[in-house]
């Protein structure tokens, strides 16, 4: 019963973290800026890879310079890779671990675009792409894959997920 309580117990920094986003979504991305540095200043390097993941992730979206963004999902991607699969299921909002991926690289390719820097844009777009089977069917997954979708179609990557579920049409030659 104890251990069911752990996982189910709200997650502090998680809340803040949640709390520091709808700040940053509600305009004021400088004072989140200041607030996700001192939350990552608590954490630490080293600290709780689910927490890191989660917060660099968000305060790249908080960058006004691309390359301070690419150096954020640069440290989300660091930290996802250290979680293992139990990691999220301690906290009851969290993805599985596959899940993250999808969104990190499609992150890490955006950046990429905007520092003209293609060749890399295209690697993390189709580590975006293989990593989508880990999408649930909902909004937000609905939502990763159509962004997807549209920076393959950007580049000139006309990707598809091989089922035929999503993505846009090939032409045929």
């Amino acid at each position: 019963m104890t251990e069911r309580q752990e996982r189910t117990a709200p997650d502090a920094v998680m809340t803040r973290i949640g709390q520091v986003v709808m700040l940053c979504h509600a305009g004021d991305r400088e004072e989140a800026r200041h607030r996700f540095l001192e939350l990552w200043a608590e954490i630490g390097e080293d600290g709780d890879p689910l927490h890191r993941c989660t917060l660099a992730h968000y305060m790249a979206d908080a960058q006004d310079d691309p390359c301070d963004e690419l150096a954020w999902d640069l440290r989300a991607l660091t930290a996802a890779e250290e979680l293992t699969d139990d990691r999220p299921a301690r906290h009851a909002s969290a993805l599985a671990v596959r899940a993250l991926y999808p969104s990190l690289h499609l992150n890490l390719a955006a950046d990429y675009v905007r520092l003209a820097r293609s060749d890399a844009a295209r690697t993390h777009l189709r580590r975006a792409r293989r990593a989508a089977d880990a999408l649930g069917e909902d909004s937000y997954s609905d939502g990763v894959r159509a962004a997807i979708s549209r920076l393959e179609l950007r580049l000139g990557e006309g990707g598809s997920a091989g089922d035929g579920r999503w993505g846009p049409p090939r032409q045929r030659p």
